[in-house]
């Protein structure tokens, strides 16, 4: 599978902005969809997970109650909907998919910037 990530940009602090991460290949259902971030000097950091079925959700405890994942089987996309953005969200967002039987995300995209303004 491979992923396209899109929809950083710049906005100010208490903005909102939705993430896509577009997919193609076969059996996109059938995988995990997380996103991580790298903050400038830092390492990259879990964000949030969603699993194949959508049923299940985790979330970074920075980003709790702010950020909600979601994913659209029939359209092959998730989304990372941020809302209550803070300077500290300033990033590059990747979106990665494991198989669900496996362990490790082995397909990433290629990032998108978001950057908040205080």
């Amino acid at each position: 599978v491979q992923l396209q990530a899109s929809g950083g940009g710049l906005v100010q602090a208490g903005d909102s902005l939705r993430l896509s991460c577009a997919a193609s290949g076969r059996f996109f259902s059938r995988y995990e969809i997380g996103w991580f971030r790298r903050a400038p000097g830092k390492d990259r950091e879990f964000v949030a997970d969603i699993t194949w079925t959508g049923s299940s959700q985790d979330y970074a405890d920075s980003v709790r109650g702010r950020f909600t994942i979601s994913r659209d089987n029939a359209k092959s996309v998730a989304y990372l909907q941020m809302n209550s953005l803070k300077p500290e969200d300033t990033a590059v967002y990747y979106c990665a998919a494991r198989y669900y039987t496996q362990d490790t995300y082995d397909y990433w995209g290629q990032g998108t910037l978001v950057t908040v303004s205080s």
